[in-house]
């Protein structure tokens, strides 16, 4: 099971983006399906409508569809370390589908994220001091 942001899920549905091979390839180094958040989902769906319309959303539909990708629960007990997360980071600023995903990998114990975003998955810390390894490692 690997954490999923949803810059390499926008990049595994289009082949036009910068990021398309690297994100096809980095699949096979993971076991399980992708998780992700219904924050970062959300942004996915977004960027695939601009970039691809309807189709590139029913090609992400049908990744959660087939089971490769895992949109985890998160309860109203996650809210305030989600808001806790945004003001610790809002120098960044940290936006929610990231803050979602940091407490998911917080209670899960996910140190491995597929992002795209080095730049700032590169400082969030787990619990405050563990960094996430990133995939892929060249992002």
């Amino acid at each position: 099971m690997i954490l999923t942001d949803a810059g390499p899920l926008v990049a595994l549905v289009d082949r036009g983006e910068a990021d398309h091979v690297a994100c096809v390839a980095c699949l096979a180094n993971f076991t399980g399906p992708m998780v992700t958040t219904w924050p970062a989902f959300t942004e996915a769906m977004y960027l695939l409508g601009e970039a691809g319309g309807a189709p590139a959303q029913a090609t992400l539909w049908s990744i959660l569809q087939q089971g490769d990708l895992e949109i985890a629960v998160q309860s109203s007990d996650d809210y305030e370390g989600m808001r806790a997360l945004m003001q610790k980071y809002h120098d960044l600023p940290m936006d929610l589908a990231d803050a979602s995903l940091v407490r998911l990998a917080e209670e899960r114990g996910l140190r491995d994220i597929f992002t795209l975003d080095a730049k700032d998955f590169g400082v969030y810390r787990l619990h405050g001091r563990q960094r996430f390894r990133l995939w892929p490692e060249s992002s």
